[in-house]
């Protein structure tokens, strides 16, 4: 058994690539992913190929720190590399041992919780007025901001939205069966102003089933029968750097439920239109500690008398 399949060549870069991006479903885990493993392939050519070890990824570890990343950052690259040596030992190329000794390498120390970025309600509705409505590019792109700010969605669940997504339920207008991270299935509730924008754009269009979103050429003409999440990423980067907002368009999906929980909505309310595992991550996402000072059993209206 080879010490490192990367120094004896016995797969292709583009094998060892495989063997990470292919062991995870998410798209985004495997872009990820890609990334970190691409960075840590240069960093391993560059001095000098040593056998893969613990010690290895240790000193890459170091690397990373030198470069200034953020703990989250250096955690998801160390994240790749532990998957790699997994991967690298199931398929028969890395001794077991060592890849048992990489995965115990820890990662960094996050103080606090990312309070992360998002709008206020004022900035969001200049977002919303920002396309030109005159072109079929402007009406389609208000209603991808309205889709994104009205209900929550990742970019990558607005790519792939389809007409039949959308239904009535409890007489109001649901993204039902939406498939989101970790493949689970949920419902989004939205506003009428969003199905005014998504009605608005699909009449234009002369659209009314398959994917709602469309890529559309200069010349103001529909090109593609969907879109990526990369492009669903420069609408909100196009518009967003026009107001002077820098943001990105995870931070619409921050801004929708930063709104909702000032409006009033409940956690778990919130929980369930961003499809969170758990409430405790919907708890972190919007920054919510618990107050001793305004309990809910304050509120409850019950005495000993």
């Amino acid at each position: 058994m080879p010490n490192s399949f990367l120094i004896a060549a016995e797969i292709s870069q583009r094998a060892i690539m495989g063997l990470v991006q292919d062991s995870v479903p998410s798209l985004n885990s495997r872009r990820a992913y890609g990334g970190a493993i691409t960075s840590f392939l240069e960093w391993y050519n560059l001095v000098g190929r040593p056998s893969l070890s613990k010690a290895m990824v240790q000193n890459y570890k170091v690397h990373l720190q030198a470069r200034g990343l953020a703990p989250s950052s250096i955690n998801q690259h160390l994240s790749a590399i532990r998957k790699l040596a997994a991967e690298a030992a199931d398929n028969g190329y890395l001794d077991s041992t060592i890849a048992s000794g990489i995965s115990k390498i820890k990662g960094e120390k996050q103080a606090g919780v990312r309070a992360g970025n998002w709008l206020s309600k004022e900035q969001a509705q200049a977002l919303l007025h920002a396309p030109h409505l005159s072109t079929l590019k402007g009406l389609r792109d208000r209603a991808i901001l309205a889709v994104m700010l009205g209900a929550g969605l990742r970019r990558s669940e607005v790519a792939a939205l389809t007409f039949e997504n959308i239904a009535q339920r409890d007489a109001r207008w649901v993204i039902v069966d939406l498939v989101g991270k970790g493949n689970r299935v949920r419902s989004v509730p939205i506003p009428s102003w969003t199905k005014q924008a998504i009605d608005e754009w699909a009449d234009r269009a002369h659209l009314s089933s398959a994917h709602v979103f469309r890529s559309i050429h200069k010349g103001n003409y529909i090109t593609g029968d969907s879109m990526t999440a990369q492009a669903i990423r420069d609408v909100v980067k196009e518009y967003g750097d026009a107001l002077g907002l820098g943001i990105a368009a995870h931070d619409l999906r921050r801004t929708f439920a930063k709104l909702a929980h000032k409006g009033g909505a409940g956690l778990d309310q919130i929980q369930l239109s961003l499809g969170h595992a758990s409430i405790k991550t919907t708890e972190r996402y919007l920054g919510v500690q618990q107050n001793l000072h305004d309990a809910p059993c304050d509120h409850l209206g019950l005495n000993m008398g």
